[in-house]
């Protein structure tokens, strides 16, 4: 299962690009990798609590990534890279998908057309078919909305899976929820 390891709480303070802010984390200023390139402006406002991970490796630039929120009551993750993740264990632990059948056979990464699209599957006698997994990280009233802003990558990859289906393709567009309590 996926887990942060290394996990501090800090205060947002700003996000002067799409890749970084600067957070008080242990009562200094950090500036850190922000995990999720979207908008998120109902998330990352100067005050709200924010969870960072310790980055390891050599050549980080920033000590620390963004990857959780809290929004009210509500934490919500931050990561672009969860959905995916999460979305590979569902798959590995047998998850049913409409229009795939009974494939098993997954493999991350895949291109269509001119997309490196998030899956690629072989359902038993349909050729390949492929998905591709969003995040969710819009909340508004307890009701999760997607995208929270305009995508041109995300309108190429839809369009693509809209043609994998016009060839009679499985295709499948898979939303995770990146936070517990919404109605629908």
């Amino acid at each position: 299962h996926m887990r942060y390891k290394q996990v501090k709480r800090g205060i947002f303070l700003a996000r002067p690009n799409r890749f970084i802010a600067h957070v008080e984390v242990d009562g200094s200023m950090e500036v850190v990798h922000v995990k999720n390139t979207g908008r998120c402006r109902e998330l990352l406002i100067p005050g709200a609590r924010i969870y960072v991970q310790r980055r390891r490796g050599e050549g980080r630039k920033t000590p620390y990534a963004l990857v959780a929120v809290e929004k009210g009551e509500r934490l919500i993750n931050m990561d672009s890279q969860a959905p995916n993740a999460v979305w590979a264990e569902a798959l590995a632990g047998g998850m049913w998908v409409p229009g795939f059948g009974e494939a098993r056979e997954f493999r991350r990464e895949a291109m269509f057309g001119t997309s490196r699209l998030d899956f690629q599957a072989s359902p038993a006698g349909r050729g390949v078919g492929y998905m591709e997994i969003k995040g969710v990280t819009l909340e508004e009233e307890g009701i999760a909305r997607f995208p929270d802003a305009p995508t041109v990558r995300g309108e190429r990859h839809l369009r693509e899976l809209i043609r994998a289906a016009e060839q009679g393709l499985p295709a499948a567009a898979g939303f995770v929820i990146q936070m517990e309590g919404v109605r629908r």
